[in-house]
């Protein structure tokens, strides 16, 4: 299911600053660039953990940030979830709990299906400290799913992965995105993986866009 992103604002943040000017329709956005580019800086700002100095910032055609309508919704209320590069779990709570921290009643994803797209299954009554890094990320990611958000945000989910766990998680993610009609905003470094997930791609550099559009023309018109 394709959602309506209106990224328009400018944060500062001690000599840094983030410009973004887009309005997409998408499946999934991918933020690409070189380290200190900006990436997770505009995925907190989606997820109401960093303030904008100005602008807009709209998922779904609901405003998630806009001094003009004197609109910033807290963190909590965004309807959005959030999978940080390093995913932290509740020590004090098993899988279980884990993956149902902050689901509540009304929530529209059911357990099973989740379990089932990322392959947690025999993982549910486990405690998370013998987790290896693939089930932990697949973890936090179903914990993410199961407060139904209408945006899911993934800053390099799989960077801390080996390659032959990144080839089994990635079809997960296609699953999240097309099964379970989750959009994204997906933080990579890797173009094949941005190829694989993304239907748009935003390439920053310092803070500023210089690329934005389908993977293959972005990609394929670089030298």
């Amino acid at each position: 299911m394709r959602t309506h992103l209106r990224l328009d604002f400018v944060l500062r943040q001690g000599g840094f600053t983030l410009e973004l000017h887009e309005q997409l329709d998408v499946l999934a956005v991918a933020l690409f660039g070189p380290s200190g580019s900006g990436k997770t800086t505009a995925l907190e700002a989606i997820a109401g953990l960093r303030k904008p100095a100005e602008g807009l910032i709209e998922v779904g055609g609901r405003a998630l940030y806009s001094p003009r309508q004197g609109v910033n919704v807290p963190a909590r209320l965004r309807d959005v979830g959030y999978v940080p590069q390093d995913s932290v779990l509740f020590p004090h709570m098993n899988v279980r709990k884990n993956v149902l921290y902050g689901a509540d009643r009304g929530s529209s994803m059911a357990l099973q299906v989740v379990l089932e797209i990322l392959e947690i299954e025999s993982l549910i009554d486990r405690e998370v400290a013998p987790l290896s890094g693939g089930e932990r990320q697949r973890v936090a990611l179903a914990r993410a799913l199961m407060s139904s958000p209408k945006l899911l945000l993934l800053d390099e989910p799989l960077a801390a992965l080996d390659l032959s766990l990144r080839r089994r998680i990635v079809p997960c993610l296609r699953r999240i995105r097309d099964e379970l009609g989750v959009p994204m905003a997906y933080v990579s470094h890797d173009v094949s993986e941005v190829r694989s997930m993304a239907d748009h791609v935003i390439v920053l550099d310092r803070g500023r866009v210089v690329a934005s559009g389908p993977p293959e023309s972005v990609f394929d018109a670089q030298p």
